[in-house]
């Protein structure tokens, strides 16, 4: 194939072409966007998870299905084999999900280990699956004192890593303490008007998204790198 003009340097045969058609769902999606939340608190009275089951209300009323993952019981990342049920667990409802949200108490100017634990045993490949590329990710955080956005940055951050769409709105939540009533139920207020706007975003992205994320995740350099190994394999059989 004759190269493109001006751009020497592209395999015009493995070049796509975007256009508003390839976007268009493969196939009909009927069932309701699947969101995993996790959460990076084992606390009895966990600010972060009472934030993540107040943001989970509020996506099982806008129709999505949920799953919190309980990460009491998630041994350190490398500690046991990758057949552990905790972490067979988390990597399965990695590959259900279509979304997900993040939600971690900021630690000494950070996200907690506890969270990172959970990031750290979801693999960017499973032999030929990617668990994290693809889905849809918002990201809270709760704050002991004085609002911060060091956690929020820092889950931006890893989920560009894990492949994933972060949405562009977030939550902080500052002095989570008089945030929350006896019974971890979030009081009335701009951070939970927030919450909701963070939740609402995240489903009408991952509607928007599922069923186009093969494509959106295709990548020039990777289908450049699949041409040049096939090559090799077939130099290899001569």
């Amino acid at each position: 194939m004759d190269k493109i003009p001006n751009l020497p340097n592209i395999k015009p045969e493995l070049l796509d072409l975007p256009t508003r058609a390839k976007l268009e769902p493969a196939q009909a999606i009927t069932h309701p966007p699947r969101i995993l939340m996790l959460y990076g608190s084992l606390r009895e009275r966990s600010f972060s998870r009472f934030l993540t089951w107040e943001a989970a209300r509020i996506l099982e009323h806008f129709g999505a299905e949920v799953r919190i993952f309980d990460p009491m019981e998630l041994p350190m990342a490398g500690s046991v084999p990758e057949t552990h049920p905790k972490v067979v667990e988390l990597r399965e409802l990695c590959l259900w999900s279509e979304g997900q949200v993040w939600c971690s108490p900021e630690r000494h100017g950070a996200i907690t280990a506890v969270m990172k634990n959970q990031i750290d045993w979801i693999p960017l490949e499973m032999g030929a699956i990617r668990p994290s590329q693809g889905r849809t990710l918002a990201v809270m955080q709760v704050c002991g004192g004085s609002q911060s956005f060091n956690v929020v940055n820092t889950l931006r951050l890893l989920g560009r890593w894990m492949r994933m769409f972060t949405i562009p709105n977030q939550s902080s939540v500052p002095m989570a303490y008089k945030e929350f009533d006896e019974a971890g139920r979030m009081r009335p207020s701009a951070y939970y008007d927030r919450v909701v706007d963070v939740m609402e975003e995240l489903y009408k992205l991952t509607l928007l998204m599922r069923g186009r994320t093969d494509y959106l995740t295709d990548r020039y350099s990777e289908r450049n790198e699949r041409a040049r190994k096939a090559i090799d394999r077939q130099i290899e059989k001569l």
